[in-house]
C-alpha cells in the first residue's frame, strides 16, 4: 500500500494548531514556513495540493496576549476573526516566496447539509484546484454555532478529502502515529504502522486532548481515518517534526500510521448522504429488515420499521437503528416522520390507505441508503 502512495495525483494536508505553534502559543515560524516550502514543491511535481489548517482561534488568543482559549462561544468567535487574517496573511507571505497562489475557503457543517451547497463547494474547491492555485480551508469559526460545528479540523479535513476524491489525507500532528496506548503516559506504548480497521477499543484508549490551543486529539483523528476508510481514501499520520515528512510519505517511505482503505471507491452521492449532511432524525428496524439492508442489498421498507426518532421531512438524510439501537446506515427519507410513523410495520401495499397517497415503495431506496457495517454502496 505504501508504494501506491507514490502515485498520488491530488493529496489533503492537515496541520493542527500543536504543528503551528509552540508550546507557549506562539506562531513556530520556521516550521510555518519548512510545511510551506514542502508543499510548494510537491505543487511543483504537479500533484494538487489541498491545506486544511487549524489555528485562527489559537492566532487571535496569542494577538491578545490569552494563555489559553475562552470557553464561551462569542468569545471564540471574535479570536477567530482576529486570528483568521493574521495567519491567511503569513501562508500567502510565505508561498509567494515560492511563486504559489492560494485562496481562502472557510466552511460549515451546513454547507455541506444541503446537497447543492455540498456540490457549490465541490465544484468551487475543483475549480481553484484547475486554476493551478493551493485552497487554504479552515471552519468558519467566525460565524459558525455548535449545533453545525465539525467538531474539529480532523473530521473538516476527511470531509475535504471525499469531497475532491483525493488519493490521499495525510494528518501532521505532534505524535509520530497512532499508538496502541497513549505514549504521554505509556512509554511501553508501541506505534501501530498499518490500521486495517478502527475498534470500539481503539477509540476509547484516545480520549486524550491534544495541547491547549488545540481542540481535537488522537480520537478526532480516529474518527476522520474511519471517514477515509469507508470512502476508500488512504489517510496517514505522522510528526510534523520529522524532516521532509510529507515528501517521504509520498515517497512510499514507512512513516507514521497508515490507514488502508476499503479497495473500491464510494459513488458521490453515496459520499454525501453517508458524510456530508447531518443527521435529521432516526429510524430503529427489527432483526428482519437489519438483515435485508446489510446481507441482501434490500431497500427499507415500512414493514421492518418498529419505532421513529426526531422531526424530519422528506428528503432529508436519518440513521437507520438495528434492533440493538446501533446505526447500521444512513439514507435519504422518502417519508417524513410523522408519515413513517403512521405506516410503520405495514405493508407498502397498505401506504395509500394510510397516508391518502403514495409516492414510493419504500421508506428509503438502496440507491439512497448508505449500509455503514459493510461499506456498500
Amino acid at each position: 500500500m505504501r508504494e501506491r502512495l507514490k502515485q498520488c495525483c491530488r493529496i489533503v494536508v492537515k496541520v493542527g494548531t500543536s504543528t503551528l505553534t509552540h508550546a507557549n502559543g506562539q506562531l513556530n515560524l520556521g516550521r510555518m514556513e519548512r510545511l510551506v516550502r514542502e508543499l510548494a514543491d510537491i505543487h511543483n511535481q504537479d500533484i494538487e495540493v489541498l491545506l486544511v489548517s487549524s489555528g485562527a482561534i489559537g492566532t487571535g488568543a496569542n494577538r491578545m496576549g490569552l494563555k489559553q482559549v475562552p470557553r464561551t462561544l462569542p468569545e471564540k468567535q471574535a479570536l477567530a476573526a482576529i486570528g483568521q487574517g493574521a495567519l491567511l496573511h503569513l501562508y500567502e507571505k510565505f508561498f509567494a516566496e515560492y511563486g504559489k497562489t492560494v485562496a481562502q475557503v472557510l466552511l460549515t457543517r451546513e454547507d455541506l447539509d444541503e446537497r447543492m451547497r455540498y456540490l457549490n463547494a465541490t465544484n468551487t474547491l475543483l475549480a481553484i484546484l484547475a486554476m493551478k492555485v493551493i485552497p487554504i480551508i479552515n471552519e468558519n469559526d467566525t460565524v459558525v454555532v455548535e449545533e453545525i460545528k465539525f467538531g474539529d479540523n480532523d473530521m473538516l479535513s476527511s470531509l475535504i478529502a471525499t469531497i475532491v476524491n483525493a488519493d490521499l489525507l495525510i494528518i501532521l500532528s505532534d505524535v509520530d502515529g497512532f499508538y496502541e496506548r497513549d505514549p504521554r503516559v505509556d512509554d511501553q506504548a508501541q506505534l501501530v504502522s498499518e490500521v486495517y480497521e478502527i475498534t470500539t477499543d481503539m477509540e476509547e484508549n484516545s480520549t486524550n486532548r491534544g495541547i491547549a490551543f488545540s481542540s481535537g486529539g488522537m480520537l478526532t483523528k480516529l474518527k476522520g481515518a474511519r471517514v477515509c476508510m469507508a470512502a476508500g481514501i488512504p489517510m496517514v499520520i505522522a510528526n510534523s517534526t520529522e524532516r521532509n515528512v510529507l515528501r517521504r510519505i509520498l515517497a512510499g517511505e514507512r512513516l507514521g500510521s497508515l490507514f488502508i482503505p476499503r479497495e473500491e471507491k464510494m459513488q458521490a452521492r453515496k459520499k454525501w448522504i453517508a458524510f456530508g449532511t447531518v443527521l435529521h432524525g432516526k429510524v430503529q428496524v427489527d432483526s428482519g429488515a437489519a438483515n435485508a439492508l446489510l446481507k441482501r442489498g434490500k431497500s427499507l421498507l415500512a414493514s421492518g420499521i418498529v419505532d421513529v426518532e426526531g422531526d424530519f421531512g422528506r428528503g432529508t438524510v436519518v440513521a437507520v437503528l438495528g434492533a440493538d439501537g446501533r446505526e447500521i446506515a444512513r439514507g435519504m427519507a422518502n417519508y417524513g416522520a410523522d408519515e413513517i410513523r403512521k405506516i410503520a410495520g405495514k405493508r407498502s401495499t397498505d401506504i395509500v390507505k394510510i397516508l391518502g397517497e403514495k409516492d414510493y415503495d419504500e421508506v428509503i431506496h438502496r440507491n439512497n441508503l448508505w449500509v455503514e457495517c459493510m461499506g456498500q454502496d
